[in-house]
C-alpha cells in the first residue's frame, strides 16, 4: 500500500494462487453460483416462516407475543440471507470478470 494502491483483503479466497497453483476462476464463479442460490433459498425460507408465524399470531390470541417475535427474526434471518445472496452474487461476477480476463 506504500504505492497508493487501495488493495482488498479476501483471507478465505484465492488459497490456491498462494500456494503456487493456478486459481480455476470457473470452478470458484460456479462454487459462488452455488452458494448464491443456497442464500437466496434461506431468503425464501425465512420470509415464507416470518409469514407463517404472523398468519399464527392472528389466529393464536393466547400467544401473539411469542409468535410476533418468532416473526421477527425470521424476517432477520431473510434480510442476512438475502444479504448474504448478494454478497455471493458479487463474488461470482468477480469470479466471472477474472475468467474472461485470462483467457
Amino acid at each position: 500500500m506504500a504505492e497508493g494502491k487501495h488493495q482488498h483483503h479476501h483471507l478465505f479466497h484465492h488459497r490456491k494462487a498462494e500456494e503456487g497453483k493456478p486459481v480455476d476462476y470457473k470452478r470458484e464463479e460456479k462454487h459462488h453460483k452455488h452458494k448464491e442460490h443456497l442464500g437466496q433459498l434461506g431468503a425464501v425460507a425465512a420470509g415464507a416462516y416470518a409469514l407463517h408465524e404472523k398468519h399464527k399470531a392472528k389466529k393464536d390470541s393466547e400467544h401473539v407475543h411469542k409468535h410476533k417475535v418468532k416473526e421477527e427474526i425470521a424476517v432477520a434471518v431473510a434480510i442476512g440471507a438475502g444479504a448474504y445472496a448478494f454478497h455471493e452474487h458479487h463474488e461470482k461476477k468477480e469470479a466471472k470478470k477474472h475468467h474472461r480476463h485470462h483467457f
